[in-house]
């Protein structure tokens, strides 16, 4: 029976108003976070190449370098919105796994958590809360495209290409948020849902990727570009032809991934997804009797999520040690600054231990997902079953945290590993430099375990903000990649524990930070676990 669309759609701007005050401090953070981004590649590109006959080197030196075409896409000119715009080339694949993980959080999760179905007994329509996810994210987007284009345009940057900047972030993210509106649809499990919607956008990256480094080598498969949409939006050239034709063709199928969304959504029951889950065993496995083994089975692939991205991640900016290599030669300003930032190492070091810092800041996003499990586990309330046992909260909560210390220290060593492997083919001694990297990827850790830590207090003494770890990140992301460009206050700086590792490659190891920081972790998961053991329990 057909219904009225009024009455699908009835409670839809309530559901916004709803979800905007939930997201009231993360949502703010993410789009302020990536809408400062581009200043500083803007301060950076001006202060290293202040001449257009030095630009114009970069772009050609850069420009037909696989490694930063794998990582940033293609360069199609060298005036500095187009070095800052290609330089950002990675930001449109951040801003579609953002999009995907709210619309998951406010469709598929609040199905499975019981919350859809008790907000859907009022009056409700049945996709008002697809709509509302979308419309609320989609929203975030739009701010988020013009808070972009006005900081380009504080930069001195023409403003036709500061809009169209802000037009190809913002439309990455209204279509990637789509596909999240469709895997919402096919599974009764987030997780599943959100594995799926990640893994296209994983995939429309290395079809961009397969088909630009195709092109630059005159092979056969460089069509397989136009089967991305992060290739579409990056068609929009800003600063050079400000095309607009991508950005209605990539909103266009966003248009159709939400029309998709609704008619999936009339076709199934509340609750459930269009693919029915397989049925388990009859018994339970042996390794399932205890906490860390059913603990395993909920983080297993996830883990294995990250590992395999850290792999590759590895690869990549390993790889792009030579073209680094190469960039320095001839250029002084650029030699000067990085020397600045670390007088005792090497350039290429200086890279290589940048580069592991940024791993490290990336790493806490799974030690932060991996806290926050406990959460989720309470406010849906499968935890309760699990302690009505004789299983202790104290052991529930350690099962997940072996998770969230060791799993950051996995993916770290696997990138170490990988990007120590790339970057050694191209020494004279494979294993010290194996060895080097590997040793400055592991040095992240403590750092790493102090924002996870912090999650773990808040999930302990405070589990209705415990969504604020991410804020943690978000401003540690902040200092790391913008703090020297706009020369904050060193006590800004000293705020974030990455400030704080020691700079490896290339300089001697200092015991002293690492076990500071450690130690403030220990302290911090201390606290976290001491009150989880006593606080009112669940708490919703």
């Amino acid at each position: 029976m057909n219904r009225p669309i009024g009455a699908t759609l009835a409670g839809t701007g309530q559901l916004v108003r709803l979800i905007v005050r939930r997201d009231r401090v993360v949502m703010p953070l993410w789009i302020l976070f990536i809408a400062l981004v581009p200043i500083s590649y803007a301060a950076t590109f001006d202060t290293l190449y202040p001449t257009a006959a030095a630009r114009a080197q970069f772009a050609e030196t850069s420009g037909s370098a696989a490694g930063f075409i794998a990582l940033y896409g293609r360069l199609y000119g060298s005036s500095l919105g187009e070095l800052v715009t290609w330089r950002a080339g990675f930001v449109p694949i951040v801003i579609g796994l953002i999009s995907i993980l709210t619309v998951i959080r406010h469709t598929r999760s609040e199905e499975e958590s019981g919350r859809r179905e008790l907000i859907g007994s009022a009056v409700v329509g049945r996709n008002a809360s697809l709509v509302a996810a979308l419309s609320a994210t989609v929203g975030a987007n739009i701010v988020l495209g013009a808070l972009l284009a006005a900081a380009m345009v504080s930069q001195h940057l023409p403003a036709s290409g500061s809009i169209a900047v802000g037009a190809q972030f913002f439309s990455a993210g209204a279509l990637f948020a789509a596909v999240a509106g469709v895997t919402a649809q096919l599974t009764s499990s987030s997780g599943s849902a959100r594995g799926i919607a990640v893994i296209v956008l994983g995939v429309a990256y290395l079809l961009r990727v397969v088909g630009d480094v195709s092109y630059r080598s005159g092979g056969t498969f460089a069509w397989l570009s136009w089967l991305s949409p992060i290739y579409w939006v990056q068609q929009i050239h800003p600063f050079g032809g400000n095309r607009w034709w991508p950005v209605a063709l990539t909103l266009a199928a966003a248009m159709m991934f939400c029309i998709l969304a609704l008619m999936l959504s009339e076709r199934r029951d509340v609750g459930a997804g269009l693919f029915a889950p397989r049925l388990g065993p009859a018994e339970a496995k042996p390794s399932l009797s205890t906490p860390l083994g059913l603990a395993w089975r909920l983080h297993r692939s996830l883990l294995a999520g990250w590992i395999f991205g850290f792999a590759v991640l590895g690869i990549v900016l390993g790889g792009l040690s030579e073209s680094v290599a190469d960039l320095l030669q001839g250029n002084p300003n650029l030699q000067q600054i990085l020397a600045r930032m670390d007088g005792h190492a090497g350039l290429v070091d200086v890279y290589l231990g940048s580069v592991m810092s940024i791993l490290g800041l990336i790493a806490c996003a799974y030690g932060i997902q991996a806290t926050l499990r406990l959460r989720s586990e309470e406010s849906s309330g499968r935890v309760e079953q699990l302690l009505s046992t004789s299983v202790d909260r104290f052991r529930w909560a350690m099962s997940h945290l072996v998770f969230s210390a060791l799993g950051p220290a996995a993916a770290l060593a696997t990138a170490g590993v990988t990007a120590g492997l790339t970057h050694g083919i191209n020494t004279d001694d494979l294993l010290q430099t194996l060895a080097q990297i590997l040793g400055a990827a592991l040095v992240q850790l403590p750092a790493v375990w102090v924002l996870t830590a912090i999650t773990v207090a808040l999930v302990g003494c405070t589990p209705k903000i415990a969504a604020a770890g991410w804020g943690a990140l978000a401003a540690c992301l902040l200092i790391s990649l913008v703090g020297t460009a706009l020369q904050l206050n060193h006590w800004i700086l000293d705020i974030s524990p990455f400030t704080h590792t020691p700079k490896l490659p290339g300089n001697s190891l200092s015991l002293t930070p690492l076990v500071t920081l450690t130690a403030i972790a220990l302290v911090l998961t201390t606290i976290g676990t001491t009150a989880l053991r006593r606080r009112d329990f669940p708490i919703g």
